[in-house]
């Protein structure tokens, strides 16, 4: 079979051979009898040339199959219109010689169409809508590939891209290849995320990112996500502790029962009565309720349809109850929740609490500061104060009431009924607001009326003026530190006034407890003094005695001390120099312990008996001739202070110097 096509190409090659060498001896030829030409030529496109001898003429054969498309101008054969090689990929024209003697003869010319990328790829559909459940498992074919696939009249090789238009919705679909335009669920749905979406599949006849021309087709797909059955129910009212929203937390439900009697209504819960919903609202699935615990007596029950908690019977403990209620879904039980109910027993409440004003008159400033004071009308100094009544005390106060202003933010009730601003007032009017005292045990309310009047604030006088609480306490910080300060200033005036006789005190205390320890030791003989003596002349006749006294000084250095009067010799103390002040002799009397007598320290007699104390003692009689021999008593086992002995001399005038 192929050897039979090799033959009759080589013979058509041939006749055409023999037929050009025939035209061209009869005078007809052509420069090329097997032109290509681009598609999409512009008309009057050139083939070829056509050469005639003299006496010839040329012209095309109208029988031609194609001779629509040529035209014979001057000696060129040219096309007339432009051509599609889509639709003629070849073109055969034949053109007939003759002269004058009536001979003729045929010149036949095969032009070839070559092809150019002028082509788009086409889809079946640019525009279609598809609906995906929610629960759709996770790499399912969203879209097949045959209703996606474009097709390009090029035969070019086509590559598919998929994007969305929708922001948050990427990387849910994603196609399986670059030429391949199925579409797949990448991800898991979630309806409360993702409800809708819109996709773009383009088709390019090139690669993305070829230098080449390039021909785009593009498709719309629409993609409504139909929710499933995925949640259990919700308690209400619940809080998300999530992000994404899809898990919903409910609080505990609280009620209250009197003891001992059985309420014929559905009891009244906090925050609200028992609801549950089906989070996948689009199905909105029935839910039935029941008690599945805590409730041991069957004292209670639960309305299956709307999840209303009523008594059978009469709660006879104080004993409260923590019921367990269930929600479930009629068409699958395995999506239930559960949700705690505490009943407290509490003691029948005979009246509910009431207002015995029906309308508070209160005024505030305009400008103040959060948490101000509403003040009461015409009395700008006493802070608005509503309270409640309750007739189940006896004193009628209701220590379970809490109040709260149920019409507006701009003002806040405290627990103790005082009316606050909640917002920085900015302009002057009057406002009327509803103000309610709760009863916490009971639920019982009872609601009054405040009329405050927002006043500005240059209609306050020094005298009227309204102060917060933030101002009252700083005016008790500042007053508390100027009474501190005045303590300490009283402190020290008193100090300063009556420091010395204080001094003089504590310095005489503290030398009669040092002196204690003293010993008389002027009958030993033998002992050698510890401080200088010195001799006084008398009289020829005068018998001279010898008076001793020796003082021990402390272990501990004197305040008044120093090195300089340490390391120098002894100097005769004040002490040498004895006065007598009765004053001081009384105070010593006062101060001395009831056990011990007052003894004077001057003595005309030596008494060996006495001992614990320190004495001198004088001759009775003295002769005026006599030498007398005094000795000094060095003071150091008194401090030196302020108190000198000039002083002690000024005090006891009436003293005896030796």
């Amino acid at each position: 079979m192929g050897v039979f096509h090799w033959l009759l190409t080589s013979v058509l090659f041939l006749l055409l051979f023999i037929t050009d060498i025939s035209a061209q001896q009869q005078g007809c030829s052509v420069s090329n009898s097997e032109p290509s030409v681009y598609e999409n030529n512009p008309p009057g496109y050139v083939l070829t040339t056509i050469h005639v001898d003299s006496g010839f003429t040329v012209t095309i054969d109208p029988t031609s199959q194609d001779a629509r498309f040529f035209t014979i101008q001057g000696s060129e054969l040219q096309l007339t219109e432009s051509v599609d090689y889509e639709e003629n990929p070849v073109l055969i024209v034949t053109l007939i010689c003759w002269n004058s003697d009536m001979q003729s003869n045929s010149l036949e010319i095969l032009v070839t169409i070559l092809n150019e990328n002028d082509n788009s790829p086409v889809f079946k559909q640019t525009n279609l809508t598809q609906v995906v459940p929610e629960d759709t498992k996770v790499n399912a074919t969203i879209i097949a590939r045959e209703e996606l696939t474009a097709s390009d009249a090029d035969l070019d090789t086509i590559f598919y891209e998929l994007t969305t238009t929708v922001q948050d919705a990427e990387g849910y679909f994603a196609i399986k290849g670059v030429n391949n335009p199925e579409i797949y669920l990448r991800r898991a749905l979630d309806y409360d995320k993702c409800k809708l979406t819109t996709l773009l599949l383009y088709a390019r006849d090139r690669p993305v990112g070829s230098s080449e021309i390039t021909n785009t087709a593009t498709a719309t797909i629409n993609i409504l996500i139909e929710q499933s059955d995925t949640k259990p129910p919700w308690f209400l009212p619940c809080t998300f502790i999530n992000t994404d929203n899809n898990i919903c937390i409910s609080s505990p439900y609280t009620g209250r029962v009197n003891i001992s009697e059985v309420s014929t209504e559905p009891l009244i819960l906090e925050p609200g009565p028992i609801y549950a919903i089906d989070p996948d609202y689009t199905i909105n699935e029935r839910i039935v309720y029941s008690i599945v615990g805590g409730d041991t007596d069957k004292i209670f029950s639960v309305d299956a349809d709307t999840g209303n908690l009523t008594m059978n019977k009469a709660a006879t403990s104080p004993d409260g109850f923590l019921l367990q209620i269930m929600a479930t879904q009629v068409n699958n039980i395995q999506k239930y929740a559960v949700a705690s109910v505490e009943i407290k027993v509490v003691n029948k409440s005979e009246h509910p609490p009431y207002f015995k004003n029906k309308i508070y008159n209160g005024t505030v400033f305009v400008g103040l500061a959060l948490r101000s004071f509403v003040f009461q009308a015409g009395d700008p100094s006493s802070p608005l104060m509503i309270t409640a009544t309750d007739d189940d005390f006896p004193d009628k106060v209701n220590p379970n009431i809490e109040y709260y202003i149920k019409n507006s933010t701009d003002f806040i009730a405290t627990k103790d009924g005082f009316v606050l601003t909640n917002v920085v007032l900015e302009s002057p009017e009057t406002v009327t607001i509803e103000a309610v005292g709760k009863d916490t045990v009971s639920l019982q309310e009872a609601s009054t009326v405040i009329v405050v009047e927002v006043m500005r604030a240059a209609a306050v006088t020094s005298s009227d003026k309204a102060y917060t609480a933030q101002d009252m306490a700083i005016l008790g910080g500042t007053l508390a530190a100027l009474l501190f300060l005045a303590l300490v200033f009283l402190g020290v005036m008193i100090y300063k006034q009556y420091r010395k006789p204080v001094k003089y005190l504590i310095r005489k205390k503290f030398s009669k407890e040092i002196a204690g320890g003293f010993q008389n030791q002027s009958d030993k003989q033998d002992s050698p003094p510890d401080v200088s003596t010195k001799q006084h002349k008398t009289p020829e006749n005068g018998s001279v005695r010898s008076m001793t006294h020796v003082l021990k000084q402390p272990a501990f250095p004197l305040p008044s001390s120093n090195t300089e009067e340490i390391n120098s010799p002894p100097k005769p103390s004040v002490a040498s120099t004895i006065t007598f002040d009765q004053e001081e002799k009384e105070e010593e009397v006062e101060e001395t312990e009831p056990k011990k007598e007052v003894k004077s320290i001057l003595k005309t007699d030596r008494s060996m008996a006495d001992d614990g104390y320190k004495a001198v003692w004088f001759k009775t009689s003295v002769d005026p001739e006599a030498r007398e021999t005094v000795e000094v008593i060095e003071d150091n086992a008194v401090g030196s202070d302020d108190e000198s002995e000039q002083d002690m001399q000024e005090k006891g005038g009436g003293g005896r110097r030796l």
